[in-house]
């Protein structure tokens, strides 16, 4: 039997050498005919840490390498382009400090 290959999204990126990959789909309710979505959560083996949280990946079927993990990455299909805020709002303020201390440093005499 051929091994599967899909693709999905990273919604993890902690640990070490492993994604949490999640598989979103459409599927149709068998007594009410209505549409509705589902996921699969799969552990990803990813030797060299090249895909980040937000990325595009497809993965196949491997053999069990852990408790959790039964995939492979093959290939990161696209880059996530989202900004972390946190991160962003941090360095705006840390140069904004430091900034400030150097207009109050500059208006003083040295006094060596």
């Amino acid at each position: 039997m051929p091994k599967r290959v899909v693709s999905g999204t990273v919604t993890s990126d902690k640990m070490s050498k492993t994604r949490r990959v999640e598989i979103n789909r459409v599927v149709k309710h068998p007594k009410y005919k209505k549409y509705v979505r589902s996921r699969t959560i799969c552990y990803v083996h990813d030797e060299n840490n090249e895909s980040g949280a937000g990325d595009r990946v497809e993965i196949i079927e491997a053999e069990p390498l852990s408790k959790l993990k039964r995939w492979r990455l093959v290939r990161v299909l696209e880059k996530s382009t989202d900004v972390d805020l946190a991160a962003l709002r941090a360095a705006r303020k840390a140069s904004a400090e430091a900034e400030a201390m150097e207009a109050t440093h500059a208006g003083e005499p040295d006094k060596a």
